[in-house]
């Protein structure tokens, strides 16, 4: 049986509220105590956490590991160590990658691959339409058999509203929770960027706030008729918060069952910063206006927003350094969650357990996942961070494939030191 004890650190458990310096002891995957030393505990191995927090670990419901087809812009190797840097215990990967993840042995094959690497808890999240074409749905019960958590069209929509009402009557029949992002393909169009006056001084094809609302508005109705598990996932205007907020107020009465999520990126940055044409702020959603990310980062304090996730997808570098309407949308993000999250909380005055539970037990809830907490008998999933060391953001100080995000050169507070994962140490900065 191996042991481990972490000692002296500050431990937070936001689903007990738990807060106090205490010592963790930890005896194969579990945790077995909290405070009190376990009669005959000898670690094999002590983590001096002095100063230090020790939380449960991240659960990060949206991460792009690149693999299957994707390998020049990141690999499974390079990406799993960069969630283990990060502080990241479990992650959910969406469904587009090279072949989708339609078939049973695909998804077989991503999460042998994952589990051989030691590093995060990876749960594939299967296509929830054959090809993420949008025309026939999956064999659903099948994927789940092979360990699809949930079921995803990714960034492509489902143009045909029959085709969703028939893709959500059979996940609610049996219980398969559905994850969209909400766009109105007619709406959106070539957009890159959003519809303001950003877009229209540098001449770039807009995207509406109405793109995103208007899908919503459709997928929350026909969810309610439905009555599925439905999770919204990257959430980018105010529009959409004041929607989730009142669809959440009236579940009880109709029976909709919603969820959501918002990207890390989209609490700190705005259009304004997409500059003069820098490609590492074209993402997907694009960045909104200034009130959008305070609506945003209202709904994520006030928990009309379920969970923060990275949207953590690396692009080769030859993808960026191309005209902004050109390059591929996306940013690495695995390794920055823990720092915006903490500079999100610090900026509202929140409480670190307030905050931890927007990237731990509130993703874990979203998802019915028994992870996420700190507490005796759970999962050993765990992170030790300095909450209060500086570090400069550099592509040398990435273990991630993908160096594209708009934070690079930025002095970033919070860092994680250990992370543990079925109570064995993935990492470990120091060594």
């Amino acid at each position: 049986m191996s042991t481990l004890l972490i000692q002296g650190g500050r431990v937070i458990d936001p689903q007990s509220q738990f807060d106090a310096v205490a010592d963790v002891y930890i005896a194969d995957t579990r945790i077995v105590s909290i405070g009190a030393k376990p009669d005959g505990f000898a670690p094999e191995r002590t983590l001096n956490a002095s100063g230090l927090v020790v939380a449960p670990g991240i659960v990060d419901l949206c991460a792009r590991l690149r693999e299957p087809g994707f390998e020049y812009k990141a690999t499974l190797e390079s990406e799993m160590g960069a969630a283990a840097a990060g502080g990241v215990t479990t992650l959910l990967c969406p469904p587009d990658t090279a072949p989708v993840l339609d078939e049973p042995g695909l998804v077989n094959m991503l999460r042998q691959r994952a589990k051989a690497s030691h590093g995060a808890r990876v749960h594939p999240m299967g296509a929830l339409t054959e090809g993420l074409k949008g025309l026939a749905i999956t064999e659903m019960g099948v994927l789940t058999d092979a360990g699809c958590v949930a079921f995803s069209q990714a960034d492509r929509q489902i143009e045909d509203t029959q085709v969703m009402l028939r893709a959500m009557q059979y996940a609610a029949t049996f219980g398969h929770i559905v994850v969209l992002r909400c766009e109105d393909h007619y709406l959106a169009r070539e957009g890159v960027a959003h519809e303001g006056e950003i877009a229209a001084r540098l001449g770039l094809p807009a995207i509406p706030v109405l793109a995103e609302t208007v899908a919503l508005e459709r997928a929350l109705s026909v969810a309610r008729a439905t009555g599925v598990r439905l999770h919204i996932t990257r959430l980018s205007t105010a529009g959409s918060v004041a929607l989730i907020r009142a669809a959440k107020a009236t579940s009880a009465a109709s029976g909709l069952n919603v969820t959501c999520d918002v990207a890390v990126h989209h609490l700190h940055l705005t259009d304004m910063d997409i500059g003069f044409f820098d490609s590492r702020a074209r993402v997907v959603p694009p960045f909104r206006s200034a009130a959008d990310k305070a609506a945003l980062r209202q709904g994520l304090r006030d928990g009309t927003i379920d969970a923060i996730v990275s949207d953590h997808a690396p692009v080769d570098e030859d993808e960026k350094l191309i005209p902004f309407g050109e390059a591929e949308p996306g940013v690495t993000a695995l390794e920055l969650i823990l720092p915006l999250t903490l500079k999100w909380a610090t900026e509202e005055k929140l409480s670190l357990n307030q905050a931890w539970a927007r990237v731990s037990s509130g993703p874990a809830q979203t998802m019915g996942m028994a992870v996420g907490q700190l507490s005796v008998g759970a999962k050993a999933d765990v992170v030790i961070f300095d909450p209060t060391v500086w570090w400069k953001l550099e592509a040398a100080a990435l273990r991630s494939q993908g160096h594209n995000t708009p934070f690079m050169g930025l002095e970033l507070q919070g860092r994680a030191l250990h992370t543990i994962v079925d109570g064995a140490l993935t990492y470990s900065r120091s060594a």
